[in-house]
């Protein structure tokens, strides 16, 4: 991050450590020592010369009298502390330049609190500031086609989200291609949804869901956060497999689809688990099955959809990214400290609290993971003939 602008500050500083040394030899040479109790007769003109070989070389100064000789002293005096004033304010400046972690979303929902304890690790294991930007608007695009375009220095980092996946093919065109123009970094975090129903629809597992579902084909609707969310495209996965009819009913966010969903307005949702929890709690709603491969510590003894559906999964998941053309050294390090990150029992507890499992693994592994969810997000999507709000 900081290895190009350090190797060009260190050059700054050769070059001008040089030059005083090299006007130091010159002065000495020609005698300008004011402690000298003979001094060289005046030359005639105060002349600078700048040549350019190898490296830098500083000409002769030369001056017409006592009074300039004093004045030349005091000149490069000034010059080389104002010029070591500056390097160092440029340096303080430097290493106090913050990292961006692009956010494309609001503030204040979970992948916004994750990012902020990723950052806060990173700052005080580097030593240097991360501070999360929150990008929202166009689904995520708007964030995401900033890191794209960002230069590959590692001062510019995405927080990747399932809706980057779902994106590629939900949008006929992106000013981006995801895929080629983000580098993956590392995984953080996992996270399910669970179906759940209104306490109005009569059944009591996803079997009977089905059942019902194909009994009443057009007649049940499916609430979502909105077009392309992960609430959308887990519902819409379990349509393409079970070969139900439902109806989507897409809301401004998760809150009012669930009020709806209490309401009975709505009969079933495919809602992120920390969201749905305390109104299961409660036995406001009906859970059926969690949507990911293994059950839910959140939900112990609730099935997963697979078991009805064999091959169905569908979570949402996290993690960092940064523009293509970033030096492989970077991505080892940040990695390796955000590994160490998910390894704190601090973390996970955290991240239990906000409905997430961690999700270490190496960049490799993270770039896998994007390459799968971006196909089979892209047949769901076509599926569904969904479109961007």
């Amino acid at each position: 991050m900081l290895w190009g602008p350090l190797t060009r500050l260190g050059l700054v500083v050769a070059v001008v450590s040089a030059a005083i040394d090299q006007a130091s030899k010159l002065w000495l040479i020609h005698g300008y020592d004011l402690g000298a109790q003979e001094r060289p007769e005046p030359l005639p003109f105060l002349e600078l010369v700048l040549t350019w070989n190898p490296g830098i070389s500083l000409g002769l100064f030369k001056q017409t009298s006592p009074f300039g000789r004093w004045a030349l002293l005091a000149f490069m005096i000034a010059a080389a502390v104002l010029l070591w004033l500056w390097l160092a304010r440029a340096f303080s400046r430097l290493t106090a330049v913050a990292i961006g972690l692009i956010l494309g979303g609001a503030a204040g929902n979970a992948i916004d609190i994750i990012a902020r304890l990723m950052g806060q690790w990173l700052s005080d294991r580097l030593g240097q500031q991360f501070v999360v930007e929150n990008r929202p608007g166009a689904g995520s695009n708007i964030g995401t086609e900033v890191v794209a375009r960002a230069a590959p220095d590692g001062y510019t980092l995405l927080l990747v989200a399932p809706a980057n996946a779902i994106n590629t093919t939900l949008y006929e065109k992106l000013n981006y291609d995801f895929l080629r123009d983000i580098v993956p970094i590392a995984s953080i975090a996992r996270f399910g949804n669970v179906m759940e129903v209104s306490p109005t629809v009569p059944v009591k597992s996803v079997a009977e869901f089905i059942a019902y579902a194909k009994a009443n084909p057009g007649k049940i609707n499916f609430a979502s956060s909105g077009a392309g969310s992960t609430i959308h495209m887990s519902a819409e996965l379990f349509k393409m497999m079970a070969g139900v009819n439902m109806v989507h009913v897409p809301y401004r966010g998760a809150a009012p689809a669930i009020t709806d969903l209490l309401a009975g307005q709505v009969q079933v949702m495919f809602d992120n688990i920390a969201t749905s929890i305390q109104h299961i709690r409660e036995g406001k709603l009906r859970p059926l099955a969690v949507t990911t491969a293994e059950p839910s510590e959140l939900l112990p003894g609730l099935p997963v959809v697979a078991n009805y559906l064999p091959g169905y999964e569908a979570s949402g998941w996290y993690g960092v990214g940064a523009p293509k053309g970033i030096a492989v050294e970077i991505i080892d390090k940040l990695n390796h400290e955000i590994t160490a990150a998910l390894a704190d029992p601090k973390i996970k507890l955290r991240f239990a609290e906000l409905g997430v499992t961690v999700l270490a693994g190496s960049s490799a592994d993270f770039g896998n993971l994007l390459v799968d969810e971006t196909e089979k997000w892209g047949k769901v999507v076509k599926f569904s003939g969904a479109q961007p709000e």
